[in-house]
């Protein structure tokens, strides 16, 4: 009968949906999904590999201003070979210095035509003797200077900024680079320990020759029991 038939209808509607409901309400709980943590990325410096890096850095690369990847390969290249020039000019000045407030000179005289002797000169402050030192006198070590700068630029190929050129190298001036030959007999190895030392020993002179520029201007700057001479005028302000 019809009302039968509407039993059915509604008894099978019933049963449907219980077991539509029922995985719901007996399923169990999901785990919490946390978020995957991504690796950061390394950060590469230009810089990294080269000669430099020792104990004082734990072996890194130390740029803490990122300056290695401000430019090309070829700013890189011109970085270091400037860090090379002022090292080797910071050994220099850093060992006229204490060669000048030790006293020794050479003997005989600076200046034939105005009669100075380096006996003279010996008994100023290192920057004393400078300005001491004759017009033509500082003219001739500025144009040594010159002419081997000008050399180094120009004579030595490929270019330290090019394509398998080397910051530093100065081997293409032959009779100025190791007159004695001093290299020659040295390995790879020894090399490698030599240019190291030499980029250590040439930041230490850079550090060194600030100091002892300062020291008089700022006292106590550095506590050692010696009375160092004054600095140039140009320091006065720090």
């Amino acid at each position: 009968s019809g009302s039968h038939v509407v039993k059915t209808i509604i008894a099978q509607e019933m049963s449907l949906s219980l077991l539509s409901s029922a995985p719901v309400g007996f399923a169990a709980p999901l785990p919490a999904v946390r978020p995957v943590a991504q690796p950061r990325p390394l950060t590469m410096s230009a810089a990294d590999g080269m000669e430099g890096a020792a104990h004082e850095t734990g072996f890194t690369t130390w740029d803490p201003l990122g300056l290695a990847d401000l430019g090309s390969p070829a700013t890189l290249a011109f970085f270091r070979h400037a860090e090379l020039k002022h090292c080797r000019v910071a050994m220099a000045a850093f060992t006229g210095w204490l060669v000048a407030v030790s006293g020794v000179h050479f003997p005989g005289l600076c200046s034939f035509s105005e009669g100075i002797s380096f006996e003279d000169i010996s008994q100023l402050t290192p920057m004393e003797q400078w300005g001491a030192v004759p017009a033509l006198g500082k003219a001739q070590i500025l144009l040594a200077i010159g002419i081997i700068e000008h050399q180094s630029e120009w004579k030595i190929k490929p270019h330290y900024m090019a394509a398998g050129g080397k910051p530093g190298d100065l081997k293409g001036l032959k009779s100025f680079w190791d007159p004695i030959g001093l290299t020659s007999k040295m390995d790879a190895k020894k090399l490698e320990r030599q240019r190291l030392s030499e980029i250590k020993n040439g930041r230490l002179a850079m550090i060194g020759i600030v100091s002892v520029l300062i020291a008089n201007n700022m006292p106590g700057a550095i506590p050692l029991p010696i009375a160092f001479p004054a600095g140039p005028s140009l320091v006065l302000p720090f």
